[in-house]
């Protein structure tokens, strides 16, 4: 559930404005749950936790009902800052910017401290890390991702400049989806 992009044009003939990046990197893993239980399988074999402790890392994220994404970001030339309010939307792939659907997330440092969101990935300081919330229903209590959607899809803005990276949506979001509360 990793996908790669990027954030703003290829190339930019800019000749001001240098203190920002012309464009940034993006990855970005959906921990669903099939990767949240791989993340504690991959700990326990590396670290020799017991069965217990694993079920318990499972558990510790398994409590939060959002969805989450471990986004990251690598601003290539500039300052190599990300602005602090760049934004995160998740909603159906093929959805104009304008377009209602899209869920902004919520960007949680303290799900750094959940060892089972950490990824399978090893990390690449290059890279700024972000964990960031989604909820898997609209104000309205409907499902964000309807029945007959294939994919999902990651929108980054910053700076006014868009990312975006897609997954097929899992059958384990679908099940996420229907036991949520809005």
């Amino acid at each position: 559930m990793r996908a790669q992009g990027r954030v703003g044009g290829l190339f930019d003939l800019r000749v001001r404005h240098t203190e920002k990046s012309y464009n940034y990197k993006l990855r970005a893993t959906w921990l669903t749950p099939e990767v949240i239980r791989a993340t504690a399988r991959m700990k326990q074999l590396r670290d020799g936790l017991s069965d217990a402790r694993t079920r318990a890392l499972t558990g510790e994220a398994d409590a939060i009902r959002d969805t989450v994404v471990l986004v990251e970001i690598d601003p290539r030339e500039g300052s190599g800052v990300i602005p602090l309010d760049w934004g995160a939307f998740l909603g159906p792939a093929g959805l104009s910017d304008d377009a209602p659907g899209r869920i902004q997330g919520i960007v949680d440092p303290a799900l750094r401290n959940l060892s089972a969101l950490a990824g399978v990935a090893d990390r690449d300081y290059a890279y700024d890390v972000f964990w960031v919330r989604f909820a898997l229903k609209r104000e309205d209590g409907s499902p964000l991702f309807g029945g007959n959607q294939g994919q999902a899809e990651l929108t980054i803005r910053i700076y006014g400049k868009t990312g975006r990276v897609a997954w097929p949506i899992p059958p384990s979001i679908r099940a996420q989806m229907a036991t949520s509360t809005p």
